[in-house]
């Protein structure tokens, strides 16, 4: 038993307790029965008062249109925010000042080169890579590279001038099924495998690349459509479509969509239905685009050589020069990010400094320049990544809200009280702390 049991009421050491019970508080059986709403409870402890409403305990903040777009850009599966772009204008501004410094040196060096039949020739040229570049773009950004590109337009080159002497539009068109099939091949292997796209267009590449050189040189039919008299208008076209891609690409659902195949944790993980859908897309369509620049090349060359592997190793070739275009002109390695004229000027800047270099007589190996654009382009890339993602909001910004604070009784520790005076003068010190003991381990058991 306790000290302060009920029994010793009364006894001589005890204190008496004031009874806090109302006189007419309801009893069973000579005990009183506790009574709900007897005594009222403390509006601090109760029902939240008009006060605390308007401290903000009930309010919800308000979302704003940033929060609210960030819902639909699946901001769990990459930076909320939209991508800064200032990078990308100053780095095109430095594109543009070297392709116009490129197009003086080749009318210094070869002014003949900017006229008539050169003129025409650099522009097929110029339109041929761009359209591969373009396709090496589109996939860069949607986190799976196309690196069959190049085979793929040689390919479809030797193919159409095989078949060159039937209809134009209808070889053409079958020119184009063949390599979408062979694009849906690719798009397969990586979304249904989720497999790094390089891994799997770098094997379909060799495939065609083994085709390629056990076939004959190819020759386009006599008659067949001539290109150099819409040169400029295939150059414009082109120039066109990549940008016109690229201004796309900077709708902020687009753009983030195309991109959700780029990996934001464990690369193996599958990215969804929409991500898989994205990234299919985007493989054959860049297998669609390189068939246009296959047939083209073979419409502008008129020949196209196959024998000794000089097909398969200019697609190779053109695959590097492409994929140093689309890195250099800003898009990022990983996929997403990218500018709006980058990939069409760095484009230009390779044509023209091929023909440049030409005109001089010095001796460039395309896989040379290649190397150099892709380096280039993976310095590019870091500084794509580093300034030109999302800004990171600050914390506790006007946006944030933090509950206010509750002021809560604490309980007072046990060794602070002391006994009253009177308690303390009939108690010895020792017989206390002897009592103390002997109650403390009866009430243990």
């Amino acid at each position: 038993m306790a000290y302060d049991d009920s029994r010793f009421r009364g006894e001589p050491g005890f204190r008496e307790e004031p009874d806090f019970r109302p006189e007419d508080a309801p009893t069973l059986g000579g005990q009183s029965v506790y009574t709900p709403g007897t005594y009222p409870v403390s509006p601090a402890y109760g029902a939240p008062s008009s006060d605390v409403t308007t401290l903000g305990l009930n309010r919800r903040a308000t979302p704003t249109a940033q929060q609210l777009g960030d819902v639909f850009d699946d901001p769990e599966h990459g930076e909320p925010g939209r991508d800064r772009l200032a990078v990308h204008v100053l780095w095109e501004m430095v594109l543009l000042l070297a392709a116009g410094a490129l197009f003086y040196l080749l009318h210094d060096a070869r002014p003949a080169a900017l006229r008539g039949a050169d003129l025409q020739s650099l522009l097929l040229s110029g339109a041929e890579l761009g359209l591969v570049a373009v396709a090496v773009g589109l996939t860069l950004r949607a986190g799976a590279v196309n690196l069959a590109a190049g085979p793929i337009a040689f390919a479809a080159a030797l193919f159409f001038a095989n078949n060159s002497d039937r209809s134009l539009a209808t070889t053409a068109g079958i020119t184009g099924l063949i390599a979408l099939g062979v694009g849906v091949v690719i798009a397969v292997l990586v979304v249904a495998f989720h497999v790094p796209g390089w891994a799997a267009s770098l094997g379909v590449a060799f495939a065609l690349v083994a085709w390629i050189a056990a076939q004959p040189d190819e020759k386009v039919a006599t008659g067949a459509y001539d290109p150099h008299h819409h040169a400029l208008w295939w150059a414009v076209g082109v120039a066109a479509l990549g940008v016109g891609g690229a201004v796309l690409g900077l709708i902020r659902p687009v753009r983030r969509g195309l991109g959700r195949f780029r990996p934001v944790r464990d690369p193996a993980d599958r990215r969804g239905g929409g991500a898989a859908a994205f990234t299919g897309l985007a493989i054959a369509g860049s297998a669609l685009l390189c068939a246009v620049a296959g047939v083209l090349i073979a419409l502008h060359t008129r020949t196209v050589a196959a024998s000794g592997s000089a097909a398969a190793i200019d697609g190779l070739a053109y695959t590097g020069l492409a994929l140093g275009a689309a890195l250099a002109g800003g898009t990022s390695a990983f996929g997403r990010r990218g500018g709006v004229l980058g990939t069409v000027l760095a484009a230009a800047g390779i044509t023209l400094l091929l023909r440049y270099t030409a005109a001089e007589g010095w001796s460039l190996s395309p896989f040379a320049l290649a190397a150099g654009a892709i380096g280039v382009g993976l310095v590019v890339t870091r500084l794509v990544e580093t300034f030109g993602r999302p800004r990171t909001e600050p914390v506790g910004g006007e946006d944030s809200w933090t509950p206010p604070s509750i002021i809560t009784p604490q309980p007072e520790p046990e060794d602070s009280w002391s006994p009253p005076s009177s308690r303390t003068d009939s108690w010895p010190a020792t017989g206390a702390t002897q009592d103390w003991g002997v109650e403390q381990r009866w009430d243990t058991r």
